[in-house]
């Protein structure tokens, strides 16, 4: 590969990790709770599509989705337009680092579900319907625990469609010829997906707060929607209560409910 063409594939990374950039869920709350609202601070802490969705209602959650999708699409047509097809799909890559890592947000991003997808669309789209109907499923799922899964199963799934895509040639309507950087690239990306998953869930599990048990802490993040978008209460006020109870001596962590607010 030449200077300049490795030029040319800086350039189309460095323009899909500022299409990641883009900050669709942090929009979304803004526009939500007129900016009394910080995703990062409520319900699971993810700003993405799922907890956009719990905390903002499914409407916005659906609209986050969306928007994740048209960034992850937009960078892998801008890394072709710039580099070819091995632009493309390290530009797709990079949105779905630029989206779990951004610099911009201390590295606090997203899960990279919907950027994925629209890597699979401009990349794969016959896999898409697949790729969708899992990303559904991890927006609106219940349980993180199926929600890893799910997106598991679905990683394993798209890399191993796009590996028989590439050895089978097969048609790949606008996604242009299937090459070795197909696949590739899917795994890279699915790599960077599952392991923001499980760090997410070790967070979950093993990081007890100001003393509480780990699997009270876990519990309550399963099972509650932390905060009040109406009134933008955060986290910290709610758990300093519940502390000062819990030093008191009454030795007991509340019952979960399935209600909106404490």
């Amino acid at each position: 590969m030449t200077g300049h063409r490795w030029t040319r594939v800086a350039a189309a990374a460095a323009a899909g990790y500022a299409a990641g950039l883009v900050p669709s869920a942090d929009v979304a709350a803004r526009l939500a709770s007129g900016g009394r609202v910080d995703l990062r601070e409520h319900g699971s802490g993810n700003p993405g599509g799922a907890n956009a969705a719990a905390v903002l209602g499914a409407r916005w959650g659906y609209g986050v989705m969306a928007a994740d999708i048209a960034k992850g699409a937009i960078a892998t047509r801008v890394g072709r337009l710039v580099a070819g097809d091995t632009g493309q799909h390290i530009a797709a890559v990079a949105a779905v680092v630029g989206h779990c890592y951004p610099v911009t947000k201390q590295f606090r991003g997203g899960k990279g579900v919907g950027c994925s997808v629209g890597q699979c669309l401009a990349t794969l789209p016959a896999y898409v319907p697949i790729d969708i109907a899992i990303a559904t499923a991890v927006a609106v799922g219940p349980s993180k625990q199926r929600a890893f899964t799910a997106t598991a199963a679905s990683s394993a799934l798209w890399v191993g469609a796009a590996t028989l895509w590439w050895r089978r040639g097969w048609p790949n309507a606008w996604g242009g010829t299937p090459t070795v950087g197909l696949p590739l690239a899917a795994a890279a990306s699915s790599a960077v997906i599952l392991q923001r998953f499980w760090a997410g869930h070790r967070r979950l599990t093993t990081a007890p707060v100001s003393g509480f048990p780990a699997a009270a802490v876990a519990r309550r993040d399963h099972n509650l929607v932390i905060g009040d978008p109406a009134t933008g209460s955060s986290t910290s006020s709610k758990l300093s209560a519940l502390q000062s109870r819990w030093s008191r001596g009454s030795g007991t962590w509340p019952s979960p409910t399935r209600h909106r607010h404490w």
